[in-house]
């Protein structure tokens, strides 16, 4: 019996790992793949400028055309527009134009313009046709330049009738760009002439398919190394992407893609090494890999492509909703320098080091304590990306703003306790004499990768401190013993004082007993006074009686007799 449950379970574990084994697939040439749309990315530009008169310029570089060198120019909806063709190939165009729009060839030009109206408006000079010197000449010529588009394989294009400019930049640089962004534009042109092979694993019911959806790109060794560009929804995938030595892959809207690759991954502003060794293309070893790689068992889709330009964009399809046109998709630039943020950024306030008791939105903040915050971030995929605080200002709101920078001290973090995050610590003291209540904290960041660092832009919280209240004078509180002293003091004065008006009677020869009541009368000859006394006059009053006369006469003397 014991046997034979060695032998099932055998028998079991090689049952699982075929299983295991078979959620691979052989790849058959088709013409469209159902998950991938694949355009190339070609020089253009678009901007904000229009004439004095409110005319756009759009320049159309026409290339290689595959219909008998044939397209279809319908700007009958257009907005005022001065419309600039040029081609290095021999072209014939049906136009169907409005009024508003004037049409500008080269003299020597190879394309041949054929409609029945408004023929007037189709105009030649002597145009250049090296594509920076063709915008300079524009420029000269019109102020500037709105947009320049450069298309091959065209079939039709079309006015959809919207204004023509891009918020933003007056300058027309030129770049690779997607021109199906372009909405004023509505192009339709021929696929492109890459060999294109994919397939899908028999799927797994949904409730054993473990995580999110994904997708396997293989560009094979013998093709040409290219610059691949990726652009996804917000639809949460994974994608493997494997191609020769040298191939770039610019991936779009990171934050909601997980990937792995053999060649450099380039992110706005920062490029990341390849991840892994794959140099085998063949599929069923680039499938088990991408499964290794993201530790499942199965995935959704194999697109193997030989790409027939260096430069290529790679739009996922939602698969939940395609229905959804691709011009819904938010255009991001790969090399602006204000990119947006490559990864949604939080910034959470603490009271203590320990990072346990987070401030709510609504808390008042001391200005005497230390603050303590943490700015953390979601990952790009498998690829661990940290955190660099550069600088953080505060914004006072209120009739007068005031900016500070504020100082700063990062607090020491493991990976393991705070994962795609960073702390650090302040204090508000030197916001004390600001009256403003109310600030904007803001703090940079930059992203790095090993030693590699791109700007991760901004992150911000509002910070509420308390209003500054006048400082209170001090309340004395006399108790017993401080009322006695102040009365004891009071004793003392007094006998001092009193102690000095004696000694100065004394010395001045007063009589023994001080009469208070007529103390200003007794004042009033001034004994002491060092001025010489005036003599008394000999003649008596009539209303005085003899005995007050015999008194007085009895104490004058002179003043040197009553001196002594």
């Amino acid at each position: 019996m014991e046997g034979h449950t060695v032998r099932l379970a055998l028998l079991l574990c090689i049952t699982a790992a075929f299983s295991a084994s078979s959620q691979t697939c052989d790849p058959k040439k088709v013409d469209n793949n159902p998950c991938f749309h694949m355009r190339e990315m070609l020089i253009g530009c678009w901007t904000s400028f229009v004439t004095e008169d409110k005319a756009e310029v759009h320049i159309l570089n026409v290339g290689a055309l595959q219909d008998q060198g044939m397209f279809s120019l319908n700007m009958e909806t257009a907005k005022p527009m001065n419309l600039i063709l040029t081609s290095a190939n021999t072209v014939y165009v049906l136009y169907n134009i409005n009024a508003d729009v004037h049409i500008y060839l080269s003299n020597n030009s190879s394309i041949s313009m054929h409609g029945n109206q408004h023929t007037n408006n189709v105009h030649k000079h002597d145009i250049p046709t090296q594509d920076e010197e063709l915008v300079k000449w524009a420029s000269m010529k019109f102020g500037g330049v709105t947009s320049f588009t450069t298309v091959r394989n065209l079939i039709i294009i079309s006015s959809t009738g919207t204004t023509g400019t891009k918020p933003g930049s007056h300058q027309c640089v030129l770049k690779n760009e997607d021109a199906a962004e372009k909405h004023f534009l509505q192009i339709e042109a021929a696929p492109l002439a890459s060999s294109l092979s994919s397939c899908s694993p028999q799927q797994l019911p949904k409730n054993q398919v473990d995580g999110a959806e994904l997708h396997i790109i293989n560009i094979p060794e013998n093709a040409i190394v290219s610059n691949v560009t990726l652009r996804v929804d917000t639809k949460k995938i994974r994608v493997f992407l494997r191609g020769p030595q040298g191939t770039t892959w610019t991936v779009l809207n990171a934050q909601y893609t997980q990937f792995g690759s053999n060649n450099d991954i380039l992110l706005p502003n920062i490029r990341i090494q390849p991840l892994l060794m794959l140099n085998s293309d063949n599929a069923r070893d680039v499938q088990r890999k991408a499964l290794e790689v993201f530790n499942v068992s199965t995935f959704t889709s194999y697109t193997e492509l030989r790409p027939a330009s260096s430069t290529i964009l790679l739009v996922l399809v939602n698969n939940d909703a395609r229905a959804v046109a691709e011009s819904t998709l938010e255009p991001i630039n790969p090399i602006a320098t204000t990119a947006p943020h490559q990864m949604p950024l939080l910034m959470q306030l603490y009271t203590s080091p320990d990072y346990r008791s987070p401030l709510d939105g609504s808390t008042k903040v001391q200005s005497d304590k230390r603050i303590y915050a943490e700015i953390s971030g979601h990952t790009f995929g498998n690829i661990a990306l940290t955190i660099k605080v550069i600088s953080c200002f505060v914004y006072s709101k209120g009739s007068f703003p005031v900016v500070k920078e504020l100082p700063f001290i990062p607090e020491s973090c493991s990976s393991k306790s705070c994962p795609n995050s960073t702390r650090l610590s302040f204090s508000l003291d030197q916001l004390e004499e600001v009256m403003s209540t109310t600030w904007d904290l803001e703090c940079s960041v930059k992203l790095c990768y090993s030693e590699t660092c791109g700007e991760g832009g901004k992150v911000k919280v509002e910070v509420t401190k308390p209003c500054l209240q006048p400082p209170t004078p001090p309340c004395f509180d006399f108790g017993l013993p401080g009322v006695l002293g102040i009365a004891f003091g009071g004793f003392l004065i007094g006998v001092l004082l009193i102690g000095a008006l004696w000694f100065i009677k004394i010395k001045t020869g007063y009589p023994t007993g001080l009469d208070m009541s007529t103390t200003a009368a007794s004042l009033s000859g001034c004994p002491c006074s060092g001025a010489k006394r005036q003599p008394v006059s000999n003649n008596p009053s009539p209303s005085e009686n003899s005995s007050a006369n015999a008194s007085i006469g009895s104490t004058q003397s002179t003043p040197t007799s009553s001196m002594a």
